[in-house]
C-alpha cells in the first residue's frame, strides 16, 4: 500500500519549478445554467501571474469549448452528437479565448491560443512544430492557452480528454510539473462520494497497477475526463521527468490554495527522467531511416555529444524532420536511435559537410545537429559492441 506519512504540508509543489502545465476542467470553468464562472477564472489568472512573477513559466490547458459553446447555443442536456460537439466548439472556442485574453489582460499578460489534435503530439514532425509555437511564446512572455481541436478531431481520432493532452503538452515542452485543477482534491483509494472508508493518498511514488485500479469514471457531464484519465495522464507526465499534482479547483485561487496548504495527490516523477524520455523514443517509435556515421562520431555519441552532419557517412531510407532513424556504427550495427533534424533529402547533401557549411549548401540556416543529444538514446547493445571494438583495438596494438 502506499506510504501515508507525508502530508502536503511539508511540501512545497512549486519550489524549484521552472514551468509548470495548468489543466482547467469543463466543469470547473463553466456553469451548465450561468455560462462562463468569471469571478473564479479571473482568481485563476491572478495565481498565474503570481506565478509569472517568481520567474515560472506557465502554460495552460484549458477544456470548457465545448461546455461554453453548448451553454451559449442552449442545447439541451444529456450527449451531443459529433457534429453537436463540434458546433458547440466552434462558438465555444472563441468565447473561451476571448474569455482568457481579457483575463490575463488585467496583469498585463498576453494569452496566445493553440489548437492540437491528437496528430499534433503523436506524428514527431507536427510535434516538433507545435513544441517550436510553444516554446516562441513563452520566450515572448506570452501564456499558451491550448484546448483540442474539437471543431475537426473526430471520435477516432482525438485525446476525448485534456488530461491526456496536458501530459502530452508537458513532456513536449519540459515542463517540471503538470497541474490537473479538478472537482476533486486528489486520489483515493476509492470513489469517496461512494465509500466513506476511502483512504486520501497524498503522496503516490509510482503508478502500479493498484493505482491504476483505484480509478473512477466522469464525474460530470461537461467533463470527458474522470480518475482513470487522470491516471493515464500521470503515466505519461512522471514516465518524461514531470511530477503532477491532482488538485481540487473548485473554490477561488486554487493554486494559491494549494500553496497555503490546500491537500492534494502528488505523482512524483520517475528517477531518472532523461532516460525515461529517451527510452521512450528508443522503444515507442519504429526508424523511417538509417544514418551511417564514422568512429569520430560514434565517440563524441557515447561522450554525449549530438550527432552533427560530418560525422555522418551514408544515409539510406526516406524521412522528414522530426521522423526517428535508427543510427548505425561503422560495422553496420544500429548504436542508438533519435530524432531527424533534417529532411532525408536535405541530409543528403550535407552528409560530412561541416555545421558552418549548412546555410551555403541548403539557402537556409539549418540546425547544426543532424540528431541533437536531447533527442537521441543510445542503445545498450550498442555500448557493449563499442567497448568490444575497442578491446580489440587494444589487443591489436
Amino acid at each position: 500500500m502506499m506510504a501515508m506519512t507525508k502530508t502536503n504540508e511539508v511540501l512545497k509543489p512549486f519550489e524549484n519549478v521552472r514551468r509548470v502545465v495548468i489543466k482547467i476542467g469543463s466543469a470547473l470553468l463553466v456553469d451548465r445554467k450561468s455560462g462562463l464562472r468569471t469571478e473564479w477564472l479571473d482568481s485563476v489568472c491572478a495565481d498565474i501571474a503570481a506565478l509569472r512573477a517568481r520567474g515560472i513559466d506557465v502554460l495552460v490547458v484549458s477544456s470548457g469549448a465545448i461546455a461554453l459553446g453548448r451553454s451559449v447555443l442552449k442545447l439541451p442536456s444529456g450527449a451531443l452528437k459529433l457534429e453537436e460537439s463540434q458546433a458547440s466548439a466552434a462558438v465555444g472556442q472563441i468565447e473561451l479565448a476571448r474569455a482568457w485574453s481579457e483575463s490575463l489582460h488585467r496583469d498585463d499578460i498576453v494569452a496566445g491560443q493553440i489548437l492540437l489534435t491528437f496528430g499534433d503530439t503523436e506524428e514527431r514532425r507536427r510535434y516538433l512544430n507545435a513544441r517550436a509555437t510553444l516554446t516562441q511564446l513563452l520566450k515572448l512572455k506570452a501564456v499558451p492557452i491550448i484546448n483540442e481541436n474539437d471543431t475537426v478531431a473526430t471520435n477516432e481520432i482525438r485525446y476525448g480528454d485534456n488530461d491526456r493532452l496536458a501530459a502530452r503538452v508537458a513532456t513536449m515542452i519540459g515542463a517540471d510539473l503538470l497541474v490537473l485543477l479538478s472537482d476533486i482534491d486528489g486520489l483515493y483509494t476509492a470513489p469517496p462520494h461512494l465509500d466513506p472508508e476511502a483512504l486520501f493518498l497524498p503522496i503516490i511514488p509510482e503508478i502500479t497497477p493498484e493505482i491504476e485500479a483505484m480509478a473512477g469514471g466522469a464525474a460530470s457531464e461537461l467533463s470527458r475526463g474522470g480518475m482513470r484519465t487522470k491516471v493515464e495522464a500521470g503515466k505519461i507526465a512522471t514516465a518524461a521527468g514531470c511530477a503532477m499534482l491532482i488538485a481540487s479547483g473548485k473554490v477561488l485561487n486554487p493554486l494559491k490554495s494549494i500553496e497555503n496548504g490546500a491537500r492534494f495527490s502528488k505523482f512524483e516523477a520517475a528517477r531518472n527522467p532523461v532516460n525515461a524520455r529517451k527510452t521512450w523514443i528508443a522503444g515507442q517509435l519504429h526508424p523511417a531511416g538509417e544514418l551511417l556515421v564514422d568512429e569520430g562520431a560514434e565517440d563524441a555519441l557515447y561522450s554525449g555529444k549530438s550527432l552533427l552532419p560530418a560525422g555522418v557517412k551514408a544515409i539510406e531510407g526516406h524521412f522528414s524532420r522530426g521522423d526517428t532513424v535508427a543510427i548505425m556504427s561503422p560495422e553496420g550495427h544500429e548504436i542508438g536511435r533519435g530524432l531527424a533534424g533534417y529532411d532525408d533529402a536535405d541530409a543528403r547533401l550535407i552528409a560530412g559537410r561541416k555545421s558552418g557549411e549548412i546555410e551555403k549548401i541548403l539557402g537556409y540556416a539549418g540546425r547544426a545537429a543532424m540528431v541533437h543529444r536531447d533527442d537521441l538514446v543510445m542503445t545498450h547493445a550498442g555500448g557493449q559492441n563499442r567497448e568490444t571494438k575497442k578491446g580489440r583495438k587494444k589487443a591489436n596494438g
